[in-house]
């Protein structure tokens, strides 16, 4: 396979498995943090409404959910790329940040916590993702 194709379906095949275990844990994490009284985490509308009744506790679930999933997007798509893993790595990295600031914009999740999600759950978890790849 031509590398360029191979660094194409690497990317792809991290960005599925990042958004797989992003989601699993944005799906489970209600079993451990509950969300407020009335929300359903399922339901965007519903956060949305009542984003105003979220604790700090509440951005745990979606903090690791998004770190993880860039970490094991990363890793996975360095690890299929074989050449060029830092560009690959950023890319996993930009890709996850894009879907995380249109996940907050669309939500309206408050200033500090989305700050604190997208410096520290992006880049710096594809950089270990290719850390522990390499």
């Amino acid at each position: 396979m031509k590398p360029g194709l191979r660094i194409f379906f690497a990317i792809l095949g991290g960005i599925l498995a990042g958004s797989v275990i992003n989601m699993l844990i944005i799906s489970k994490g209600g079993e451990l943090i509950a969300p407020p009284q009335g929300v359903n985490p399922e339901d965007i509308n519903s956060i949305k409404t009542n984003i105003n009744l979220y604790e700090s506790k509440h951005y745990v679930i979606p903090f690791l959910a998004h770190s993880l999933g860039t970490l094991v997007a990363s890793f996975a798509a360095v690890k299929l790329a074989i050449r060029r893993e830092q560009t690959v790595s950023i890319i996993i990295g930009i890709w996850f940040l894009i879907g995380g600031i249109t996940a907050a914009s669309m939500i309206g999740t408050p200033l500090l916590p989305t700050m604190v999600d997208l410096i520290f759950a992006y880049f710096p978890f594809a950089w270990f993702g290719l850390k522990l790849a390499n």
